[in-house]
């Protein structure tokens, strides 16, 4: 077999997940090696990505680069990908998936969501994180901060916020784990459609033997299945990472559980909903909890989400 070239972005993050992936190729088998692409995500740090129009702010690129051949596979942070892809490309894998809570990082020691009595102010780029934290706890103020890991860190120690707002899994992975001041729970912040996984892109017209190969080596089946479903849901409300939807699937015996939902801008309104069914049916399942969703509120504060981002 060829040798795979694996496109990645080149953040530390991003290059982990790369190397990652390099790893269960090799563990398989299959010689890789990986070309670093840079994003207009990754070029524009001034500006929110939902400013800058989310579809395809970290992926644009990479997909070029498939379709004309420059690489092979392209590696993302699951929840950065984007609902509905550009026809010609696909997700043939999801890795197993990290721990999803969303955490609070801080160089400050003990922080406590729930304290009123002292101002803290997080940082994020999150619409679904500064929503969620609106409805539950509105005494709390955040800041935009964008930018790798390392650079949220450093724009937090010199002052530019008490604390940041960010997914277990990326902090774990960069070896940050003894800065976090506080695990959140799954019933509140709920995640981002895909946190913890990585997944692997292709250009559809990859060979078929080649295309079973590397799912063989890459896809986490149980993972693959939650994300499906998530991922169906998130494509029925259209979501881009600038709306704050929510899904999380789970595995409960032999049935698949997905929990998910939809929080105003301003956080005053929050709906979340729970919807079981067959394992071997994850996408007929995403779209049954979209369509509860849509029917118990969620299509007029989707509607209202919309048209607040398109002024």
């Amino acid at each position: 077999m060829k040798k795979i070239k694996i496109g990645t972005r080149g953040s530390k993050l991003a290059l982990w997940q790369a190397y990652h992936v390099e790893a269960l190729l090799e563990k398989a088998g299959i010689e890789a090696e990986i070309v670093i692409i840079d994003t207009k995500g990754d070029q524009i740090l001034d500006v929110s990505i939902a400013k800058i129009g989310s579809k395809g702010v970290f992926t644009q690129e990479l997909e070029d680069q498939l379709l004309d051949g420059r690489i092979d596979i392209a590696v993302h942070s699951a929840k950065d990908m984007q609902s509905n892809l550009p026809e010609g490309f696909e997700i043939i894998a999801f890795t197993e998936r990290e721990k999803e809570n969303d955490v609070i990082l801080s160089h400050k020691g003990t922080i406590e969501l729930a304290d009123t009595t002292k101002p803290l102010l997080l940082g994020t780029s999150s619409t679904r994180r500064v929503a969620t934290l609106r409805h539950f706890y509105p005494h709390v103020k955040t800041v935009e901060v964008r930018g790798n890991l390392q650079t949220r860190i450093r724009k937090m120690e010199e002052g530019l916020c008490d604390a940041l707002l960010l997914a277990y899994a990326g902090v774990h992975r960069m070896g940050y784990d003894e800065m976090i001041v506080q695990e959140l729970s799954l019933e509140e912040f709920t995640p981002a459609v895909g946190q913890g996984s990585v997944a692997i892109e292709v250009a559809s017209q990859m060979d078929k033997d080649l295309k079973k190969e590397l799912i063989k080596a890459l896809n986490h089946e149980e993972t693959s299945v939650k994300l499906r479903a998530e991922r169906a849901y998130l494509r029925v409300l259209e979501g881009g990472c600038s709306i704050p939807v929510f899904a999380l699937g789970r595995l409960e015996e032999n049935m698949l559980c997905l929990k998910g939902g939809i929080v105003s801008l301003n956080g005053k309104e929050r709906i979340s909903l729970q919807v079981d069914g067959e394992i071997d049916q994850p996408e007929l399942l995403g779209q049954r909890l979209a369509m509860e969703v849509f029917a118990a509120g969620g299509k007029v504060i989707l509607d209202e989400i919309k048209s607040t981002l398109n002024k």
